[in-house]
Order: C-alpha cells, then structure tokens, then sequence
C-alpha cells in the first residue's frame, strides 16, 4: 500500500461547524435548490447547471465549473431526507464520458444549540485515497464558508 491509498481508519471524513442561524434554515440551505447553486461549490467555482428530486429516493446531478472553465459534473441519490436533522446521500463524480465513478456516502446531522445557533456533523465515506478525502476536505470547507455568509445573508 503506498500513501495515497486510504485504509479504512483514514477513509473517511469529518467536518463539524457551527453556524450562527436556526436548524430550520440550515436544513433549508441545503434542501432548496436556489440555495445549494450558492453555496456548494468551492471558492472560485460556479454552478452553470443544477437538476434534482431532493426527497427520500431523490437524485441530483450538478456541474461545477472552474475558475478555468473546466467543467466538473456530480451526481448522487438521496438516501434519507428527514427535516430539519438528517441528510444521507451518495456522490460521485463523472468522467470524460459523462459516467459515475467511486461513489462515497455523505451524512450530514444537523442540532440545535442551547444558545440557537445550529451544529452540522458532516461525514463523507469511504474514499479510495487519502489524497481524495484531503481534497475533498478542501473543497467542502471552502463551500461551507460560502454556506455560513449565505446563512448570514438569509437569516
């Protein structure tokens, strides 16, 4: 094994944040689609083409573009969506001929704390390299910065 494959143990990824609005909001952030084409791209990104059934047994496919013009297609199935706490969905990435790849589970847990505020646990399993999850980790930590100045705006 050389050090970009990933074992089991660092597989996988977690991100906790914080954000400064109620649970009701941040569940919507990532459940209305005028929202998710906001935020869910990393800095520099946009979202030219967005398309999906956000619901239990739903689907989205999305295009992320560069800041070179590259364009970078996604897609998954919604496993679980339970307002306000839970969201469980794959993702993959497409290749040149427009086929999913290695498909990884996203899980994300939304609490409410005392003071109001809103706890997001994100988990993001199993990559194929720890290279992958670490930009993976990357690029969802830059659009969870978009997602809390989005919050700030809508709140």
């Amino acid at each position: 094994m050389n050090d970009d494959t990933a074992t089991k143990a660092d597989a996988e990824l977690y991100i906790n944040r914080t954000f400064d609005a109620p649970r009701a909001l941040v569940f919507e952030a990532w459940t209305k689609q005028e929202h998710l084409d906001r935020w869910s791209c990393p800095t520099g990104f946009t979202i030219p083409s967005s398309e999906g059934d956000i619901r239990t047994g739903g689907w989205f496919r999305t295009c992320m573009r560069s800041p070179d013009g590259e364009d970078h297609w996604l897609s998954g199935r919604y496993e679980e969506v339970t307002p306000p706490e839970r969201l469980v969905f794959t993702h993959a990435w497409h290749d040149g001929n427009d086929q999913p790849g290695h498909e990884t589970r996203v899980t994300v847990i939304f609490s409410e704390t005392p003071e109001g505020k809103t706890r997001m646990q994100f988990h993001q399993a199993f990559f194929t390299s720890t290279a992958s999850r670490d930009g993976h980790e990357e690029g969802w930590n830059e659009t969870f910065d978009k997602l809390g100045t989005l919050l700030c705006e809508l709140a």
